[in-house]
């Protein structure tokens, strides 16, 4: 249920219309696409323009390839991949790769957005640079994220809300303070057995 609409068995393209947009553990880029047509695949998503517009290349059609390719400029400055504009996705180093899949996911503008283990094949460095950037996206756009992760300094740094998930059961939930010291969590997820 999102809003209220059931979406099992929906298309994806429908569900990014919906307002949810994700990222996958192991990166689905359009890997022989530029950085800017990555992103620029999903404005197309809102595109305004009808196919006719686009056949017959209307003035409309020039006026909102221009509104997308500005946007898609502008959110690549704003994830600091503007170098890299007509790179090769699959030339990109991997941390930037994933950072050019939140970018794209983001570019749906979505109200929703499903972080689905971010930090996964991350060195420390690009899992703190990635922490930085969720924080941003969260304070920056009106959305709620939902971050599925294992790397609890990533999870503790950049929720608000997390839910504990021991073998498919939920076993806490609450503010990173609380998780933190949790009983249940402890001995999940350390191994430690509480009194």
């Amino acid at each position: 249920m999102f809003n209220g609409e059931r979406l099992n068995g929906m298309a994806p393209f429908k569900i990014t219309r919906k307002g949810i947009s994700r990222t996958f553990q192991n990166i689905r880029l359009f890997q022989d696409l530029s950085v800017l047509d990555n992103v620029k695949v999903a404005y197309h998503s809102s595109a305004k323009n009808s196919i006719i517009s686009s056949i017959f290349r209307f003035p409309s059609h020039f006026k909102n390839e221009k509104e997308i390719e500005e946007k898609s400029l502008d959110i690549l400055k704003l994830f600091k991949l503007e170098g890299y504009v007509h790179e090769k996705a699959k030339n990109l180093p991997y941390g930037q790769q994933r950072r050019l899949e939140i970018a794209r996911a983001l570019a749906a503008n979505p109200k929703l957005l499903l972080l689905d283990e971010p930090a996964a094949g991350m060195n420390p460095q690009e899992t703190h640079d990635l922490m930085n950037l969720i924080a941003f996206i969260r304070d920056q756009f009106e959305l709620t994220i939902l971050l599925i992760e294992h790397d609890m300094n990533l999870v503790m740094g950049v929720c608000e809300r997390i839910y504990v998930l021991d073998h498919g059961q939920l076993i806490a939930q609450g503010t990173p303070e609380e998780i933190r010291n949790n009983p249940k969590v402890i001995e999940a997820y350390l191994g430690e057995e509480v009194s």
